[in-house]
């Protein structure tokens, strides 16, 4: 019941097999998100407003480094966790078919938007455009609608109340002071 909800919703557990296949697909979905949100779309929204936001070069510069790299480091730990013990990849076609709570999943609900959202968020700052700041506030409150409304019920619907019970113990976007205790089933 619950696999064919998900196959009506889009989202379909991965049947590879490989887990080198699946950082291949996860790498696939990387090459894409960096395109089309770190280069199509911040490109159009300074083009659109090409203001520049008086934000210090000596201040910009080492904090957007930092978001960069610490995004970068989350997206890669969970494209690891994905791929190994979910046994699938962020894409909803290729879904993990194993709910993943432990690695940067222990700290957060959602580390993949979160190391998102850090490299759109440097790249804001380092290019201190009113129409780039705009644009990754814009995808922060889209990235928040479509994980409440979206990837949570799904996720609700797959793994019942195992779900439930990493709700009530994970934080979905910062981090508590003690960390999840991952048990493996």
């Amino acid at each position: 019941m619950r696999l064919r909800q998900s196959l009506q919703a889009g989202i379909r557990p991965s049947t590879t097999r490989s887990t080198v296949a699946l950082w291949a697909k996860s790498l696939l979905n990387a090459v894409l998100f960096f395109i089309i949100f770190m280069i199509a779309l911040p490109g159009l929204a300074h083009h659109l407003i090409p203001l520049a936001l008086p934000i210090p070069k000596g201040l910009r510069t080492p904090v957007a480094i930092l978001f960069f790299v610490v995004g970068v480091a989350i997206w890669l730990g969970c494209l690891d966790a994905f791929s190994r013990h979910g046994r699938g990849t962020p894409l909803p076609m290729d879904a993990p078919r194993r709910l993943v709570t432990g690695g940067p999943f222990s700290i957060v609900r959602n580390p993949i938007m979160v190391g998102e959202l850090l490299v759109i968020w440097a790249e804001a700052l380092h290019v201190a455009s009113v129409g780039v700041v705009l644009y990754a506030a814009a995808i922060s409150v889209a990235a928040h609608l479509s994980v409440v409304y979206v990837e949570e019920p799904e996720l609700r619907q797959r793994f019942g109340e195992q779900y439930e019970d990493y709700c009530r113990k994970v934080p979905r976007w910062l981090p508590r002071r003690r960390r999840y205790r991952h048990v493996a089933r």
